[in-house]
């Protein structure tokens, strides 16, 4: 663990990185404990450098036998105190209350958030699979892929979900501020969400 950290402080993301992500597996660290790892190093290191080891970890630690959407953090628990401001089913994992909230979402597809502005604090959004939508309100809404990062400024509203066809994930970061704040809005009709591609 002490050389994929230094190798991921320093920005190097070659074979050498995934080869001790790989002895580090073989040593009994976990997909869990190794995600928590790089994440918390995120916020000394630098969410780019953070962002160039997920992949690496993914592939690692990938189960042959499956191919789920939720390889990377996992899928988390029904999003059911937010149910409401969604439509469709979503799942929520927190992997950080300290300081700065950090969420992994995951959308079923059709799945998306209401309407809503953030006050105060922004967010930040890191797409890790699937497609999804993020829309700001008076603007065309725009296709996410990932390793697509959406910055969502204060009081702008938006919204943000999967595509038709598939599941969606992002990593949600709460941009912390003095008394932020969410405001949920109106729903995004079907016919809204309609006239959008896949």
């Amino acid at each position: 663990m002490i050389t994929v950290t230094a190798l991921m402080t320093k920005g190097i993301f070659d074979n050498s990185l995934k080869s001790h992500i790989q002895n580090a597996k073989n040593n009994g660290v976990t997909k869990e404990e190794m995600i928590e790892i790089i994440t918390h190093l995120a916020f000394y290191a630098g969410w780019p450098n953070a962002w160039a080891v997920f992949p690496m970890v993914r592939e690692v630690y990938a189960d042959a036998t499956t191919n789920n959407i939720d390889s990377l953090f996992g899928l988390g628990e029904p999003n059911v105190n937010f149910a409401k401001y969604f439509k469709g089913k979503s799942f929520l994992k927190m992997l950080n209350t300290k300081g700065v909230n950090v969420a992994n979402v995951t959308f079923e597809p059709r799945c998306r958030n209401n309407w809503h502005i953030h006050h105060k604090g922004g967010q930040i959004l890191l797409c890790t699979d699937g497609q999804g939508w993020y829309q700001e309100w008076g603007k065309p809404a725009q296709k996410l892929m990932p390793g697509d990062v959406v910055y969502i400024a204060p009081e702008v509203k938006h919204w943000h979900g999967a595509g038709k066809d598939g599941w969606f994930t992002h990593i949600s970061i709460e941009i912390p501020a003095q008394d932020a704040s969410n405001e949920w809005l109106e729903e995004v009709s079907d016919e809204e969400y309609d006239k959008l591609g896949g």
